[in-house]
């Protein structure tokens, strides 16, 4: 009995000693909580930059859609001849109405022109009590700056309609005399309607630290710091904000990283933690900032920590119940000497079994442990994949599907010019007409391109093939005859209707057609062949040019994304593989081949759809 007590107390001392081991694990990792949470803010400032992209890039494209749009209304003759005659009353009404008419087609919210003082003489909302006609903007720095450096824009709150608006201005010149200015004024509301959707908060500042948009209207015009004299000199000079409002928000800013701030905002008696991400957008002077609540990746960390904490104290119970059993094993040795050779067969056995037990559990929960961390990795890694791989598309479609109807609005504006110049007011109209259509169908490719984000449920019915292949011809018609090309194309006489939508499909037959023309810009007498088979189900257009034609290794990857052969700054690569991917939905292929005559071959083969009936009137239509 005396040789088992040794071990006995032995294993009792082992057993304070592995409780503490784990009290001690469970502290060490209490105060390893900071730098846990340290690390989930991290990567939520890591998984948001995508979010900053989304709303930078979305900014910058509507401020550049509409920064041209004063010097194109400039060129109109109505305007100079309202400023050197700016009381002909005959002149004036229909003046006001055709900025109104432009400022509806250009979907901005006001149109305006101003003469060398600033006075309104002509605006779009002259229909409203609270019209610009009468009123001086002399003041503001887009007016100035339009007057003496030829350009001007500036953000703030209108001071007529009391609407929070970005403002381009343009001079209007008579040969070198300039005669006033014209100003376009948007607004950006509907994307503090879209930023209200997120569980994120995204606030723009101005060059002074002003927030100007936001998705929580309590913060409009408040200030991220207080604002010097000299800034609050300039804002009253051009009655920029107004201010008294121009409060300060209670922000107390600490780093997380190089590139990233923890912000604690307390306002109306609530403070929260924010991850900040922050950008730049230059040409506007502003920066865009998205605030993620710290709370989800908060409790994040503590859910690790807890975790962490259990799995300490599992191993600790095991060990102690594996040890605590052994010691009453011992003990009913000692009180059991009688049977002790019986006994300790039986421990042997059980303590080997315990072994077997424990060893194949503690390599269970390692297994466990490591497979869920490899998960945990790869689902991390392929949600910011494809986060990012979908920005990239859709950053690359916005810049590749406005390129070729923002040229066809160029020349038919240019078009317009040449007929008013001639006196030819009909063709002008017509040309105008065409150029709402653009505007039209750029709306609709931005409405299809700004839905990107989430999984596109864009419908596929009966479109009439036909029609949407002439009107990519026509579409064509100014780079073919500026090319001097000659088109062939044997147009059926029976309708065809196929599976697709209406928009894309007409992209994807118009980047055959400019592809063509470029592959042949070196020949004096290019060609082009479209011709319309069917076959059986199928329906196929093919578009044939009589350049040099595809190698191999260029038609092995001719669909691949940015690959391209034409000059660098002539193509980005991505109007084949958009191409082919935008077939692909509709059911179709896009192919390419060379042809027996020399040239090559573009194929787009869809399904026969029935013609289009009132169900899908609004497809065909679009």
């Amino acid at each position: 009995m005396t040789p088992n007590l040794p071990k006995t107390r032995r294993l009792r001392r082992a057993i304070r000693n592995i409780a503490f081991v784990v009290l001690g694990l469970v502290a060490l990792s209490l105060t390893a909580l900071p730098r846990i949470e340290g690390y989930m803010l991290t990567q939520t400032a890591l998984r948001e930059e995508a979010t900053l992209s989304l709303a930078r890039e979305s900014l910058r494209g509507a401020l550049s859609r509409s920064e041209a749009l004063p010097g194109l209304l400039a060129e109109r003759p109505i305007l100079t001849e309202l400023l050197h005659d700016p009381d002909n009353q005959g002149l004036l009404p229909f003046g006001n109405e055709q900025l109104r008419q432009s400022a509806l087609t250009l979907e901005v919210a006001d149109i305006w022109v101003m003469d060398r003082t600033g006075m309104t003489i002509a605006s779009s909302n002259y229909r409203r009590e609270d019209s610009f006609i009468g009123r001086r903007f002399d003041f503001r720095p887009y007016f100035i700056d339009a007057l003496e450096q030829g350009r001007g824009r500036f953000h703030a709150l209108g001071v007529t309609s009391g609407q929070r608006g970005y403002f381009f201005a343009a001079p209007i010149i008579d040969n070198t005399e300039v005669l006033g200015v014209v100003a376009v004024k948007i607004l950006l509301g509907n994307f503090e309607e879209t930023w209200a959707e997120s569980d994120n908060t995204i606030i723009v500042t101005d060059a002074n630290g002003i927030i100007f948009l936001s998705d929580r209207p309590e913060w409009h015009f408040h200030t991220m710091g207080p604002l010097s004299e000299t800034a609050m000199a300039g804002i009253e000079a051009t009655r920029q904000y107004p201010l008294d409002e121009l409060v300060p928000l209670d922000i107390d800013r600490r780093a997380l990283t190089e590139d990233h701030d923890i912000l604690t905002i307390s306002d109306n008696g609530e403070t929260r933690d924010f991850v900040s991400n922050t950008g730049l957008i230059a040409a506007a002077g502003w920066r865009v900032s998205v605030l993620t609540p710290t709370g989800p990746s908060i409790v994040q960390a503590r859910q690790t920590m807890a975790l962490i904490i259990l799995g300490v104290l599992f191993a600790g119970v095991v060990v102690l119940l594996f040890l605590q059993r052994r010691a009453r094993l011992l003990e009913r040795l000692e009180q059991q000497r009688q049977n002790r050779a019986m006994l300790e067969r039986r421990v042997a056995e059980r303590t080997s079994d315990l072994n077997a037990a424990n060893t194949q559990l503690v390599q269970e929960i390692e297994e466990r442990k490591a497979t869920e961390l490899r998960l945990r990795k790869t689902q991390s890694e392929l949600v910011q994949a494809g986060k990012l791989a979908a920005l990239g598309q859709m950053s690359a479609a916005l810049s590749h599907e406005f390129n070729q109807p923002l040229a066809a609005v160029k020349a038919y504006a240019d078009n317009a010019e040449t007929f008013l110049a001639r006196g030819r007011k009909d063709e002008a109209k017509g040309n105008i007409r065409l150029i709402s259509q653009m505007a039209d169908r750029m709306a609709s490719i931005s409405k299809h391109l700004r839905n990107f984000a989430r999984r596109p449920q864009d419908k596929i019915g009966s479109v009439p093939l036909l029609s949407i292949l002439d009107d990519a011809v026509q579409l064509m018609a100014p780079k073919m005859n500026a090319a001097q090309a000659e088109l062939t194309y044997q147009r059926p006489d029976a309708p065809i209707y196929v599976n697709g939508g209406q928009v894309r499909l007409q992209q994807v037959l118009v980047n055959l057609i400019s592809n063509a023309l470029d592959a042949m810009e070196t020949q004096e007498c290019p060609q082009i062949e479209i011709s319309v088979a069917q076959r059986g189900n199928r329906r196929s257009v093919s578009v044939r040019d009589t350049g040099p034609g595809l190698d191999d290794a260029v038609l092995a990857q001719i669909f691949d994304p940015f690959f391209t052969t034409k000059i660098p700054g002539k193509g980005l690569g991505l109007g084949l593989s958009i191409s082919y991917n935008i077939v692909r939905d509709f059911g179709g292929t896009l192919s390419a081949e060379n042809h027996p005559d020399g040239g090559a071959v573009f194929i787009v083969d869809l399904e026969a759809a029935p013609a289009a009936t009132q169900d899908n009137e609004g497809l065909a239509a679009e």
